[in-house]
């Protein structure tokens, strides 16, 4: 890891997929604390903010790994399958759609993902608080965002580091069918979406040191798609895939803006709402 790739001139970072959000937060790690943010509007965090919301704990797993069966029956939770077999036999899937209906019924999930899952394993071994965000909960990831940068700088014991407290948040991303990183329109509005939230709230604290600029690219990007979030969601790749394979419903509850306050936050390998909402 560079220096000059860290974005360290900024207290608010962006950077897409799992090899440059596990860069980011360890170099930043290193040299103080680091609030991470994982965005996959399409569909993990979107699916886990609907899954809390439902008081669901859940544990994010690897993609198309043969342990999760094992893993959630350890758990004693609930396995996640693919959206496919989930219209065939039933049951949970990454839709959160899947999920809101069966709120009630399921208390423990397991929801692997292919590109926020994996983010989120990484940031959790990185030294980083972890969070899910998305567009239905971007204002209260803002506002917990804020309240875990104070908290983190009046706290005892940062003797020795050279870094103040540090927001990195991860767009997670699509993947080409050669496994490379598709950057997703929908990941860079959702993180644009709360670095808005956050500067809103940071607004008597704002100058050149605050955004990153990558966060700046990404606030302006969202400034361009906020008041059209639906149409813009439904025209993306992403959106456009969903649909086209019969799941409009997923799409449309992704771009319900600000419709939740629990911020989802990652304890012992589970999503958890955080202990204060705003």
């Amino acid at each position: 890891m560079r220096d000059s790739w860290s974005q360290d001139e900024g207290t608010i970072r962006v950077e897409w997929g799992p090899v440059g959000a596990q860069s980011l937060v360890s170099y930043a790690a290193e040299r103080g604390p680091v609030v991470a943010v994982v965005v996959d509007v399409l569909s993990f965090t979107t699916a886990v903010s609907v899954a809390v919301d439902g008081a669901v704990t859940v544990w994010p797993y690897r993609w198309k790994d043969d342990s999760a069966a094992a893993f959630a029956r350890e758990h004693d939770a609930e396995l996640a399958v693919g959206r496919g077999a989930a219209k065939v036999s039933g049951g949970i899937s990454l839709s959160p759609l899947s999920i809101r209906d069966a709120a009630g019924s399921v208390e423990r999930l397991v929801l692997p993902s292919p590109n926020g899952s994996t983010v989120t394993a990484l940031l959790d071994g990185a030294g980083a608080v972890v969070a899910a965000g998305s567009l239905r909960n971007r204002s209260a990831v803002g506002a917990w965002a804020v309240r875990e940068l104070d908290a983190l700088a009046a706290a005892p014991g940062r003797q020795g580091r050279v870094g103040d407290p540090a927001v990195v948040i991860v767009p997670a991303g699509e993947r080409w069918p050669n496994g490379g990183l598709r950057p997703a329109a929908e990941d860079l509005w959702g993180a644009g979406a709360i670095v808005d939230a956050i500067v809103t709230r940071l607004e008597h604290r704002a100058g050149p040191m605050l955004l990153s600029a990558e966060a700046a690219v990404a606030l302006a990007a969202w400034s361009w798609v906020e008041d059209r979030v639906g149409p813009s969601l439904e025209a993306c790749a992403s959106g456009r895939e969903l649909v086209d394979d019969g799941y409009p419903e997923d799409v449309q509850m992704a771009s319900e803006v600000d419709v939740s306050g629990r911020v989802p936050v990652l304890v012992d390998g589970a999503f958890r709402p955080a202990a204060s909402t705003p």
